[in-house]
């Protein structure tokens, strides 16, 4: 009875060490992992700036554009209205009415012509105010695009900084966990690790199920596991399973857990 006692403690002590083990592991590889998404979100950042600003350009461009068409249409209007002037002159040294006639012609053309001009000056100006409506609108939002990029850089490089602290002190502490894991059971722990996705080599089961499979584990299975006697390993994922209660237990003393409560 004593020996069952103490094979029943043993187990249950290297579930604790191992799982403690994962919760230092798990969130070191959530730190690396931010640490490798950052270049990613701030190139995201930058590109979403670049573009604001060459639809700033383009926009600009247009806008020159259609100052110079304006321009244009006001010498057009100097233009005839210089010609008015010299037909005008011209009539009062002509006698004959036909040249008469033709140079009415001309002043009226040019007339015309003014008043198209003018009435395109008029609808160029309309394009460019609804334009710099449009360019003050996008100008204010690159502003605070710009502002929000500076601040989370800034705020992403203080929690590199503080990352880079916690990955030391967890780096130390896996190391100091491992060493208390019999050699075969750490070869075991870091083969499942490095052989699923998420890393997680220890798995708390709940509602009947190892946490992140969709497969339950049998009843018997389950029994096996709540009386903490042996070592169980989940034959759908290979990982090696702690029943729910056992791991709440270790997560709210763990190192990474009053590590967190302290920051």
């Amino acid at each position: 009875m004593v020996h069952k006692i103490q094979e029943a403690v043993t187990v249950i002590d290297k579930l604790r060490v191992l799982y403690n083990l994962q919760l230092i592991d798990s969130r070191i590889d959530e730190i690396r992992k931010f640490r490798g998404n950052i270049p990613m979100e701030i190139k995201s950042l930058e590109e979403e700036i670049d573009q604001m600003k060459k639809k700033l350009e383009n926009l600009n461009e247009d806008i020159l554009y259609i100052k110079e068409n304006i321009n244009k249409q006001n010498k057009n209007i100097k233009s005839s209205d210089i010609l008015i002037k010299k037909y005008e002159k011209q009539k009062d040294h002509i006698k004959n009415h036909k040249e008469l006639y033709s140079l009415d012609k001309e002043i009226d053309y040019q007339k015309l012509e003014i008043q198209l001009a003018k009435k395109k000056i008029k609808e160029l100006n309309v394009q460019i105010d609804k334009r710099e409506e449009i360019f003050k609108k996008k100008e204010y939002l690159l502003k605070n695009k710009e502002e929000h990029f500076f601040h989370k850089k800034k705020e992403l490089n203080k929690i590199l900084l503080e990352n880079d602290k916690e990955e030391k002190i967890l780096l130390e502490q896996s190391l100091c966990f491992s060493k208390k894991v019999e050699n075969g059971l750490l070869k075991t722990y870091l083969r499942i690790r490095n052989g699923v996705k998420n890393g997680v080599a220890v798995a708390p089961v709940q509602r009947g199920a190892p946490l992140g499979s969709y497969l339950a584990i049998t009843p018997q299975k389950y029994s096996e596991l709540i009386q903490r006697n042996k070592l169980l390993i989940d034959e759908h994922s290979g990982r090696i399973l702690i029943d729910a209660e056992l791991a709440e237990e270790e997560k709210k003393k763990s190192f990474v857990f009053c590590y967190k409560k302290k920051l």
